[in-house]
């Protein structure tokens, strides 16, 4: 792997490694990914990053899933009032064309994926 590609997934990583908005599995798989290439280096990067978006396929958020969270859930964790802007927020996303959350978590997941054609941003 090149190094610009390496450091590209590696800043992510971090992110998804640390986010609150990572779920454990996410963060497990990052900091896999982060140990084997401490570990292997570059003999093991492609390896690892192969193992990483399995697990990262299918992870990210779609900005209906958001939409449907906002709409629901969100009334009980945030209030209403806060639901409704996130709700509003993420219907404006969707008009403009976005397909994935914004969350530090769900972007840096489909950079990932998007860096290795697995999703289209």
């Amino acid at each position: 792997m090149e190094k610009e590609t390496m450091d590209y997934v590696a800043e992510r990583v971090a992110i998804l490694s640390e986010s609150g908005a990572s779920t454990q599995v996410t963060k497990d798989a990052a900091l896999a990914w982060q140990q084997a290439v401490a570990e292997g280096g570059e003999a093991v990067a492609d390896e690892a990053t192969e193992q990483l978006l399995d697990v990262l396929e299918g992870r990210p958020t779609t900005i209906d899933g958001v939409i449907a969270f906002a709409e629901g859930p969100a009334k009980e964790v945030f209030g209403e009032e806060t639901a409704a802007q996130i709700l509003a927020a993420q219907r404006q996303r969707k008009e403009q064309g976005a397909k994935w959350c914004d969350c530090d978590a769900c972007t840096a997941a489909t950079e990932v994926l998007a860096k290795f054609g697995r999703v289209e941003l």
